[in-house]
Order: structure tokens, then sequence, then C-alpha cells
């Protein structure tokens, strides 16, 4: 008896066992399709999906390959400047003996290496001596270099712009006309760089010296009140650069509504990039190997981050659904022929 009721209790347990499992499993079945049916819904929203299409054209498109490739020509494209830079400084040292005196005595008072020092020496009597010839040189290799570096950017920028990825034997342009066009870019670009550089520092400055000259630096409320002001200057001047780019650069004409969304996107992420720097640099410099090669590491990051901005910004323009009204445009042009056939084949 005592047999035959413990083998009914072992039956009991196994059945309640696998009721048990197929509950459960049946709970994570439910909760896995709705979790799924969940994450559905939230990519089918406009926003989510339109920023799904713009990874997926990014991706499929090489972005972060031409992101890289932007990055090593940006670094290349250094070399020259610094000639130049070079030479500007030969010639303000030659202008001034008593500035080239002065920092060859600091050089040699400061520097306990003496061969450091007539190293240093030598490299300051070579940018007087040779001023002119590195600059002619520098100034030739930055054209050159500059044009190629916004040949590329077009090039990159059009990839992920047009409506397929190859690109038609029309769109090539003769190879003069096309470094007119883009030495014209590149000219533009520079413009409006350097009136974003300027705006974002005169706006910087300004604000301490507004202060400063009212005698306001009690006022708490206000420093925020300034900070902000000069934030929406620094995200107006981004602006007005990034839509150079997207609206002289792509080959096709853009969604105007995407085009004004996706170059505040980018505005508002160049900044996000510069601030991230401004943070991230004296972090690096702290430690040897950082003082050493942190501002390379910070210079080559700052250009690979607005290259991968620039074409991802890009790509969400150009995957932006087009306007009910230019739907609307498209089916009026596309029903007309249909009215005139039926009309024809009435009479």
């Amino acid at each position: 008896m005592a047999l035959k009721f413990q083998f009914i209790q072992t039956i009991l347990s196994i059945m309640t066992n696998e009721v048990s499992e197929k509950t459960s499993s049946t709970v994570v079945q439910k909760i896995t399709a709705a979790a799924m049916w969940l994450l559905e819904k939230i990519k089918a929203l406009p926003p989510i999906a339109h920023f799904i299409r713009a990874a997926d054209r990014f991706n499929d498109r090489l972005g972060s390959q031409f992101g890289a490739a932007i990055t090593y020509f940006s670094f290349l494209s250094l070399i020259p400047i610094l000639m130049v830079l070079f030479a500007a400084a030969g010639f303000i040292l030659a202008s001034n003996a008593d500035l080239l005196t002065d920092i060859i005595d600091k050089i040699v008072n400061g520097v306990t290496d003496p061969s450091l020092a007539q190293t240093l020496k030598n490299t300051v009597n070579t940018a007087v001596n040779q001023r002119t010839t590195v600059g002619l040189s520098g100034l030739a290799i930055a054209l050159y270099s500059g044009i190629s570096w916004m040949g590329n950017l077009r090039e990159a920028v059009r990839a992920q712009t047009r409506d397929v990825w190859e690109r038609k034997p029309e769109d090539k342009d003769h190879i003069l006309l096309q470094y007119g066009k883009d030495f014209i870019a590149l000219t533009g670009l520079v413009a409006a760089l350097i009136f974003t550089v300027a705006l974002t520092s005169i706006a910087g400055s300004a604000q301490a010296s507004i202060v400063n000259a009212l005698g306001l630096n009690d006022v708490t409320w206000l420093r925020p009140v300034l900070t902000t002001i000069a934030l929406t200057i620094s995200i107006s001047a981004n602006y007005l650069m990034f839509l150079w780019i997207y609206w002289m650069l792509p080959k096709k004409k853009l969604e105007r509504k995407a085009l004004i969304l996706g170059t505040l996107m980018a505005a508002i992420g160049f900044e996000g990039i510069k601030f991230a720097m401004t943070f991230m640099l004296p972090k690096l410099a702290q430690s040897p190997s950082g003082a050493a090669f942190g501002s390379i590491i910070g210079l080559m990051a700052f250009f690979y981050f607005f290259a991968r901005l620039t074409l991802f910004c890009a790509a969400w323009i150009a995957t932006a659904e087009p306007s009910k009204k230019k739907h609307l445009d498209g089916a009026e042009q596309t029903g007309a022929p249909e009215v005139e056939e039926q009309t024809s084949a009435s009479n």
C-alpha cells in the first residue's frame, strides 16, 4: 500500500512539474512576443524609423571608412598649414629684431639641455632665413591638399545623399571644372569656419567683458543667461558652416525641411564635440604619455568625429520622407496623363 501511494505521488509530481514547465515556457513566449511587438511599434515611430534608415545608409555606404579617410587627409593637410605659420612667424621675427633676440635668449636660458637649446635656436634662425621659400611652398601645397581634401569630403557627402550608391558617368565633371568648384567650396568653407571661430571667440570674451564693465559679478542669474546666449551664438555659427556643406556639396537638391533639421542636428552635435574636446584634452595632458601625444590624439579624434557627424547627418537628410505637398504634386502629375488618355479614348 505504501509503495502504491509513493508511486502515485511520484506520478503526480512529474505531472505537476510538466505543467509548471509548460506554463513557464508559455509565459516566456508571451513576454518575448510582447517585447517584440513593443519593439516593432517603437521602430515604427517616424523619428525612430528615420534614424534607423539613416544609420543603415551610413553603414551600407561606408560612412565609417569615409570618415577615417577624411580624418587622414585632414591631418595630412595640417603639414602645409604649419609651414605657412612657420613662415609667418619668420616674417614677424625678421621685422622685429628685439623680439627675435628675446626669443633666442629665452630658449638659451630656459632649456637646460645644450643640444636641444641649439636645435631650437637653429630652428628659429631657419624660420627667419628661409621664410619666403617655406611660405610659398607651404601655400602651394596647402592649396593642393585643401582642394583634394574638399574633393574627398564632397565625394563622401554625395555618396550618402545620392539615390543610388553607384556614381553615374554623367555625374562626373571635367577635372579642371571640378577643381574650380572644389576651390570655390573650400574658400566658402574656410570663410564660414573663420566666421564661426571668430563669432564664438567674440561671444565668449564679450560675456566676461560685459559682466565686468557693468559691475554685475555678484548677480548669480546673469552668468547662466549669458552662457546660454553665447552657446546659442556658437550653435548658430556652426549651423551656417554645416548649411554651406549640405547646400553646396550634394549633387541633388535635398528636402528643405530635412535640410534645416539635419543641419541643426549637425550644429548641436558639433558643439557637443567641441565641448568634449575641451574637457578631455586637459585630462590627457596630465599623464606623461598624454603630454607627448595627447594633442595629436585629440586632434585626430576631433577630425574623426567631425567627419562621422557630417556624413551621418547627410544620410539623415537624404533618407527623410518627402513632404505631403510633394506627394500630392507627384500624384497630380502622374494622374494628368491618365485623364488625357481617358478623354482621348472617349472621343
